[in-house]
């Protein structure tokens, strides 16, 4: 499983009540620059362009669980999963952010090592571990 890696901004959005895990419309968009710790907000990322299977600003991620237990909290999000319907543009990661938050605040970014190609057909699912989460807070 590809590691996931949290924008430094993600903490002061959680504490200044800018992103809500369990009420917030979660997305993940998909680019082929490379994000960095220091990212902030949607706008600081470069897209992969719309068409083909990949539409403008990711696909919605579904929270399954965002729960607490022992002081450790623990978001859990269904798997989401892009189908090319034609040439998808070239994408390294992937990327979790709040399409609900003002400024469409960032979460986190998984990189999977290298460019991925989808030619129509051809499906990549961002594989969320339904045990240990998206993220633990503790």
């Amino acid at each position: 499983m590809v590691a996931f890696n949290k924008f430094n901004a993600f903490v002061e959005a959680i504490a200044e009540k800018k992103i809500d895990l369990s009420a917030d419309t979660l997305k993940v968009l998909l680019t082929n620059t490379a994000p960095t710790s220091a990212n902030a907000v949607k706008a600081d990322l470069t897209e992969i362009a719309a068409g083909n299977g990949y539409t403008a600003g990711g696909a919605q991620a579904t929270q399954s669980s965002s729960a607490q237990t022992s002081g450790t909290y623990k978001l859990v999000i269904a798997d989401v999963t892009f189908t090319a319907t034609g040439a998808m543009a070239q994408f390294r990661y992937a990327v979790l952010y709040s399409d609900t938050a003002a400024n469409k605040d960032l979460i986190g970014f998984w990189d999977y090592g290298s460019a991925l190609s989808l030619i129509s057909g051809d499906s990549f699912a961002v594989d969320f571990s339904d045990v240990n989460g998206v993220l633990t807070l503790a």
